[in-house]
């Protein structure tokens, strides 16, 4: 590919990604009013679905290639990417306020779920199509519980 339109496509990108992000967030909190949710739920939700995708590709394409330690990686990479790099960057921006209900459930249950993680990655444990579908079912029973 010729270098004029490698840098094409990253201004290209590199606009597009917070016009994309404004969008997300306009559309995420008009759609949490619209229908009288919080948008800590919109957030918890709907933005974390929609921003998670392209996590999910990639770690399905790596399990379909049998690459395991990529798959995992790039989940335990993610999530600590987002909790430490991405609320640090936003941080020097303005203050970061943390709902109280957020304390009280969700944080112990993100703690609970990474704790659940513990055999597979310490004791070698293969996370196996049964475990796929408790988790699976845990993440539902969590959607339910918010809603």
């Amino acid at each position: 590919m010729p270098y004029w339109r490698i840098g094409l496509y990253l201004g290209l990108g590199l606009i597009g990604l917070p016009l994309g992000a404004d969008l997300l967030v306009d559309n995420s909190t008009i759609i949490a009013r619209m229908y009288h949710i919080s948008e800590t739920v919109i957030g918890l939700t709907l933005v974390a679905i929609g921003t998670s995708l392209p996590e999910l590709a990639t770690t399905v394409m790596a399990t379909l290639r049998r690459q395991a330690d990529v798959a995992l990686g790039n989940v335990i990479g993610s999530n600590m990417f987002n909790l430490l790099a991405i609320i640090g960057v936003a941080t020097f921006v303005g203050p970061i306020s943390v709902a109280p209900e957020f304390l009280r459930f969700d944080l112990w249950l993100m703690l609970a779920a990474s704790l659940l993680l513990i055999p597979f990655v310490f004791l070698k444990q293969d996370i196996t199509r049964v475990w796929g579908f408790v988790l699976t079912g845990l993440y539902i029973a969590y959607l339910v519980v918010l809603f």
